[in-house]
C-alpha cells in the first residue's frame, strides 16, 4: 500500500499508481488534488483503488493502529539506505511531496525512514522514479505478495 503526501503534478500520481498496478499493488491513498490521467496510468487506473483523503495524518495513524508498518521515503539523518533495510511484509510506503518531502508530523509517526542513495546531481530522484524502486525492491523481497 501506498500512502501519498499531495504531489505537485497529476503526471507524478499517475505514474505512481501505473506502478501500483505493475507491481500488484491495489491500494493508494492520495491527499490533495488527486486526479490521475488514464493514458499515463494505463490499466492501473482501473485495477488500483486510488482513495483520497483531505489529510495523511489520520489515515497513517489508522493504518498503524491496524498493524501496518509505516515506512517513510525521505532523506534524513536517520534513514537506512534502501539496498539496507528489509521491508516488513505489512508496510505502506509512505512518500512526501516533491518540494516539500514529508513534514515532521509525518515523520514523527513513522516506523521507518529509508532513502535511495544517489551519486550524482541532482540530489534525489523524481517522486514517481523514487516511489517506483522502493516498490520495486519491496515486490523483489516478497515476490509472492
Amino acid at each position: 500500500m501506498i500512502a501519498l503526501s499531495p504531489l505537485r503534478t497529476h503526471a507524478n500520481l499517475s505514474t505512481i499508481v501505473r506502478t501500483a498496478g505493475c507491481l500488484g499493488l491495489t491500494e493508494v491513498i492520495a491527499t490533495g488534488n488527486a486526479k490521475i490521467n488514464p493514458k499515463i496510468a494505463r490499466d492501473g487506473a482501473d485495477n488500483v483503488n486510488l482513495t483520497s483523503r483531505r489529510t495523511l495524518l489520520p489515515a497513517l495513524k489508522k493504518l498503524k493502529a491496524d498493524g501496518y508498518q509505516l515506512v517513510g521515503l525521505e532523506q534524513t539523518t536517520n534513514s537506512v539506505p534502501l539496498g539496507d533495510f528489509q521491508f516488513p511484509h505489512k508496510t505502506v510506503l509512505v512518500v512526501g511531496s516533491e518540494r516539500e518531502g514529508l513534514n515532521q508530523d509525518t515523520l514523527d509517526v513513522l516506523d521507518h525512514v529509508v532513502e535511495i542513495p544517489v551519486w550524482g546531481l541532482p540530489y534525489s530522484y523524481n517522486v514517481a522514479t523514487a516511489t517506483s524502486i522502493c516498490l520495486h525492491t519491496y515486490c523483489e523481497q516478497y515476490p509472492t505478495g
